[in-house]
């Protein structure tokens, strides 16, 4: 056998085989934002699109292909996500301090961070 690794014999492969599925497997799983271990890991991205179907999408329209919000007056996450403007900093701001036609909402740092990599994936339609 040619290559990085040689393995002699098929009790040799099997144990590398096993420790590399367990190691594998091992790495699929990871704490979810400070929980307890055994949770699936979620990106930011999905974590901000699971926020703001929670807490934007009775105004705004939040999903992919989404262009239309039930407010008529908000615009969609990709019609925000598309403008040039529209930068991690710009949208903290914008989280941060209250506008016009907007109810009060505090949104927390980490939800803020996991809106803004969602907007990034918008924006760069991934």
């Amino acid at each position: 056998m040619t290559g990085l690794f040689k393995f002699t014999s098929p009790l040799v492969f099997g144990a590398a085989a096993g420790v590399a599925l367990i190691v594998g497997l091992t790495g699929c799983v990871a704490a979810d934002r400070g929980g307890p271990t055994g949770h699936v890991e979620t990106s930011p991205a999905e974590l901000g699109l699971a926020y703001a179907r929670e807490a934007c999408a009775s105004c705004h329209a939040v999903e992919p292909g989404q262009l239309i919000s039930p407010n008529v007056a908000a615009p969609s996450f990709e019609a925000l996500a598309t403008r040039p403007d529209m930068t991690r900093p710009a949208l903290s701001a914008l989280l941060r301090s209250p506008h016009r036609n907007m109810p009060t909402l505090i949104v927390e740092p980490d939800r803020i961070d996991d809106l803004a990599a969602y907007l990034g994936v918008l924006g760069n339609g991934e």
